[in-house]
């Protein structure tokens, strides 16, 4: 995107495969002559992945999505153990364009686009190869970079749209709208790819591409953009169709035990569309050591709930309660359970190893794959899409009611609960804004720091309302305080943009917010 970033492209292309995890180094790669055989595009593509897990603690899938998208919420806090200021700026809505979390985000999104970039044009004019197996990998690559543009537009709202290497530097920031034109046009050329192109659910695949188009869609509808409004009813019914699509497949299901979409011995399991791979000692989750770092000890690790009511107004029988919070957990040193004073983040503990003392509970986690979307959530697009075009319709119904069913399934007895205090356990005669609150709800308990929470306040456009409304008041709030309430504005809507970025290329004009602004800016009563 400036000669930094173009520079970086070129000395960092070092490639290995986190697609299966068979490492295949390459020292330095000379672009005009590497791409001569189809082992030279297999690996180049699996250079595309190796961007996700890089960079250890700032890295997009290592900790960066969890970091940006769950600390910028109301339930997760900046533990004692924290000692970074790029840690607290984010926790406390008090995030800068020096943060080096942004930093990251940008940079390695953009050196993932132009890798695929050099993929597809490489592959584009590569004689040896057959016109299937091009296609097969150009589709790949676009997959790919279509994903990346999908967190981007997210993160920073308009950017600049690079589709060739060796291009953007000094480029301008693209429409909102333009860039969601080509998330589109790079993620239905992923849906191209034929059926049987993986079995892994950490490689690009067409249904992979439809579940994302589904999320696409739905999030494009509610944005405030010139064609976010005027399309809006058509984007939600797409939005219906892509999730139909998956549905239809029937290659993906509910796990019965909502844990299993975690344990680092059941990957690839039939809840799974797309995960980003891990495994210690190769691309390990930094996550799995930041919620657990401290072991069995009330001492803060770096990640942590600011409070435990998230815990103790959980429904017992709701089997993501402790799938989601570790309030209680066996300590292999003692033989006894140990009870936290405030709860771990369940989803990163891998307790088949961290009694095993090769492996200590300091590294718990990091062997688990980071989810970008799974089966409940297509089911959760469905009725949220279903609802606002139509309002809770019986497939609405039916698509919130299944989520809500494995939650109160009890995987150990084989038996169905019901909720405690004695409620229906299908949701039925709702008006369309109590579907909408349900489904709000739904999401909150299902996604607990699966990087999703703050995308969603984002795109209904209640973040500042919500934080401020929910965040535990000092207290509530057990252990380290925070002042998310107090901080939170309108300008976090978005991240600011990188100031490096700025400084290289002052075509790249700055979010609104980050440079002393006052008032509401382009935010209107919309965003509350």
């Amino acid at each position: 995107m400036n000669k930094n970033l173009i520079y970086i492209f070129a000395a960092t292309l070092t490639l290995s495969s986190c697609a299966d995890l068979e490492l295949n180094p390459l020292s330095s790669i000379d672009k005009e002559t590497f791409y001569s055989n189809k082992r030279d595009i297999e690996t180049a593509v699996n250079g595309i992945y190796h961007e996700f897990t890089v960079d250890g603690f700032y890295g997009m899938f290592n900790n960066q999505s969890i970091y940006i998208n769950d600390l910028q919420t109301d339930y997760v806090k900046a533990g004692a153990q924290t000692n970074s200021a790029h840690i607290r700026e984010l926790s406390n809505f008090a995030v800068q364009p020096t943060n080096l979390f942004v930093d990251y985000a940008w940079k390695e999104h953009y050196i993932a686009i132009n890798r695929a970039n050099v993929v597809i044009d490489k592959v584009s004019s590569a004689d040896f190869l057959d016109e299937k197996t091009k296609a097969n990998f150009i589709n790949e690559a676009r997959f790919l970079r279509g994903f990346m543009y999908f967190n981007l537009v997210r993160y920073f709202g308009g950017v600049p749209i690079v589709l060739h290497d060796g291009e953007g530097e000094g480029a301008a920031r693209n429409s909102i709208d333009e860039v969601y034109d080509q998330i589109v046009e790079d993620l239905s050329a992923g849906e191209k790819l034929p059926a049987d192109y993986t079995t892994l659910d950490s490689k690009a695949s067409s249904l992979a591409a439809s579940a994302l188009l589904s999320k696409v869609y739905l999030t494009w509808a509610q944005t405030l953009s010139d064609k976010g409004r005027t399309n809006q009813k058509e984007f939600y019914q797409k939005s219906i169709n892509y999730a139909d699509k998956v549905i239809a497949s029937g290659k993906y299901q509910l796990l019965d035990n909502f844990l299993d979409n975690w344990a680092v011995n059941k990957k690839n399991g039939k809840e799974h569309i797309f995960s980003i791979e891990h495994e210690r000692g190769i691309n390990g989750n930094v996550t799995g050591h930041c919620t657990f770092a401290t072991n069995w000890d009330d001492a803060e690790p770096v990640l942590l709930a600011t409070s435990d009511k998230y815990y103790e107004e959980s429904d017992p029988l709701d089997q993501r309660r402790d799938g989601s919070w570790a309030k209680r957990l066996p300590n292999p040193n003692t033989g006894t359970d140990y009870v936290f004073t405030i709860p771990r983040f369940r989803k990163y503990i891998d307790t088949i190893n961290y009694a095993n003392p090769a492996s200590s509970g300091n590294s718990a986690g990091q062997s688990t794959n980071t989810t970008i979307i799974r089966y409940a959530e297509i089911l959760l697009i469905k009725a949220e899409a279903e609802n606002e075009l139509n309002g809770p319709t019986a497939s609405a119904y039916e698509a919130i009611n299944q989520v809500r069913r494995r939650a109160y399934w009890n995987p150990h007895k084989n038996v169905q609960e019901k909720p405690s205090d004695g409620s229906d356990l299908d949701l039925s005669g709702l008006s369309q804004n109590e579907f909408r609150e349900r489904l709000r709800e739904e999401r909150r308990l299902e996604f607990v720091l699966e990087g999703q929470r703050w995308f969603d306040l984002i795109r209904w456009h209640i973040l500042v309302k919500y934080v401020k409304e929910h965040t535990p008041s000092d207290t509530e709030t057990l252990g380290t305080k925070t002042t998310k309430a107090q901080n939170v504005s309108k300008k976090n809507y978005l991240l600011p943009l990188p100031q490096e970025q700025i400084t290289l290329n002052p075509r790249l004009k700055q979010n609104w917010g980050y440079s002393g602004e006052s008032g509401e800016g382009p935010y209107g009563p919309e965003y509350e």
